[in-house]
């Protein structure tokens, strides 16, 4: 099976020219809904902050103004229940009600969630990549279905900045990266290994890399500007961020536990998910309104490169085999990933990222 013609290279090539208990779940005939809340990251990063002054805001907010019930949240960011590599596993335990995490951290149980981090050097415009993401959930129902087995329901998918390359050397042309050791997270590590660049990829949560690479473990990373600004101050040991533009990627998810979820009084469901939609589209919002400020943060307190075409297009060259190769193997497995694949560009088309 092969991809349709429009494959990552020329997508990419065409876009250069033009991311147990601390209380029980109330009964449905009772006031007062308690929910447990939790991110691995701090509110500080994006799609937790707006977890935290979105999601829960207005969720409080439409449940009290539409129904007799009021809403009580226990919060648990910042790893503070969970942390960034389980919080999966916690909303599944029902260590917590509802919970956001990347997929990068699941990837032997969410293998064709990161479909977009199949396809480098798509749009860097957040709105558009949680668009076509959307698209991409909606076509193909088995995406959402698959947190079922996992105990869980998908109530939102979450977009990323745009990424970027941080490093605590400057560098001008791909050979340069050659034997440089750059933080990844699950699948987007392919994008170096994958290159044949001689890159040394490694891989750890973000709450982890200031100090890897303070330490040398790593010498930079692929990350979205916000991250690598004054959220997890990585400029201060990395003080060259590089703009290769490998897109924004909409890979982190929103869920609930399914026995908390089954215990919600009917007239609560519809709202919550009705919220949610609000806060999946605002992760895209948000982002992009935010990409412009933090490089020009940046560019006040670190050295700020701006790759020319023929840089990514070189980087988009050695990854071409890939999304094929990938994509093979997981059809081997059982999914339809040259569909998904082929709906993700033609989804990105759709959104005017030619």
């Amino acid at each position: 099976m092969k991809l349709i013609s429009k494959s990552v290279l020329a997508l990419s090539a065409a876009g250069l020219v033009a991311g147990a208990a601390l209380t029980t779940a109330t009964p449905v005939d009772a006031k007062d809904i308690t929910i447990r809340i939790a991110s691995g990251h701090p509110p500080t990063v994006v799609y937790a902050g707006l977890m935290k002054t979105f999601f829960q805001t207005e969720l409080q907010k439409a449940v009290e103004a539409k129904t007799s019930h009021k809403i009580r949240f226990i919060e648990g960011y910042s790893g503070s229940i969970v942390k960034v590599f389980d919080t999966f596993e916690g909303v599944q335990n029902g260590v917590v009600d509802i919970g956001g995490f990347c997929y990068c951290f699941e990837a032997s149980k969410l293998k064709m969630h990161a479909f977009q981090i199949m396809l480098p050097f798509g749009t860097m415009d957040p709105v558009q990549s949680v668009a076509i993401a959307a698209e991409v959930y909606d076509k193909y129902p088995s995406l959402a279905a698959r947190f079922q087995k996992f105990d869980q329901t998908l109530l939102a998918i979450i977009g990323d900045g745009g990424y970027n390359i941080g490093t605590n050397f400057p560098w001008k042309k791909v050979d340069d990266l050659k034997g440089r050791k750059i933080l990844g997270a699950g699948l987007n590590l392919n994008w170096m290994k994958q290159a044949g660049i001689g890159i040394i990829p490694v891989t750890d949560g973000l709450p982890g890399w200031y100090q890897k690479i303070k330490t040398g473990v790593a010498e930079g990373g692929i990350m979205f500007p916000s991250a690598w600004g004054p959220v997890f101050k990585l400029h201060e040991v990395g003080k060259y961020y590089t703009t290769i533009g490998f897109g924004s990627i909409t890979w982190h998810g929103l869920t609930v536990n399914n026995r908390f979820w089954n215990s919600l009084p009917a007239e609560v469901k519809p709202i919550v998910q009705e919220v949610a939609k609000r806060y999946q589209a605002q992760t895209g919002t948000f982002n992009k309104a935010g990409y412009d400020k933090d490089i020009a943060w940046l560019k006040n307190n670190i050295t700020v490169s701006d790759l020319g075409p023929e840089v990514r297009l070189d980087w988009a060259k050695k990854l071409a085999h890939w999304p094929q190769e990938h994509a093979n193997a997981l059809e081997k497995e059982g999914f339809p990933a040259v569909k998904i694949l082929n709906t993700t560009l033609e989804a990105a088309e759709k959104q005017g990222y030619k």
